[in-house]
């Protein structure tokens, strides 16, 4: 087992449509994607919870647990803003629908650990802050259905 670290790896994308209803997308629609990887600064959520569902009995004093539904965590991406133009502030404005593709080990044809997240923007946000900081927005992302997870780029 080869461990890696995610920086300089990963690769998040945005793509405005795909295709195929199971969000699979082509290796023309990967390369054609947004890649804003270099502007984020943070990523929350994008993964699937279940709400687990307790079931106790009278044999026993332990509450076991079954799988329940899943949903998805609350999702954003913190992007540094930038000074000149507002690419990030017209492209993701609230609103705006299209896929959020995670390529967990890059975005090569035929890697692996390709995830698709259908998304809907639901917040655009500066933050503002007297700190020393770079300044930055937050896109948060509703998670509109469920995703595809762990998909191979396609070699075509």
């Amino acid at each position: 087992m080869a461990r890696f670290n995610r920086k300089g790896i990963t690769k998040i994308l945005f793509a405005e449509t795909i295709a195929d209803a199971g969000y699979m997308p082509t290796l023309v629609e990967v390369t054609g994607a947004e890649d804003y990887t270099k502007a984020i600064a943070a990523v929350d959520g994008f993964s699937i919870e279940n709400q687990e569902i307790e079931t106790p009995d009278m044999d026993s004093t332990f509450v076991s647990k079954i799988p329940g539904d899943d949903s998805a965590a609350d999702s954003s991406l913190t992007f540094y803003e930038d000074d000149v133009t507002d690419d990030i502030e017209t492209d993701l404005a609230k609103g705006t629908t299209g896929f959020i593709l995670i390529a967990r080990k890059g975005k090569a044809a035929g890697t692996k650990g390709l995830d698709v997240y259908p998304v809907r923007v639901a917040s655009n946000s500066a933050a503002i802050t007297a700190d020393n900081e770079a300044a930055k927005i937050t896109v948060r992302f509703s998670i509109t259905d469920r995703p595809l997870l762990n998909a191979t780029i396609p070699a075509t």
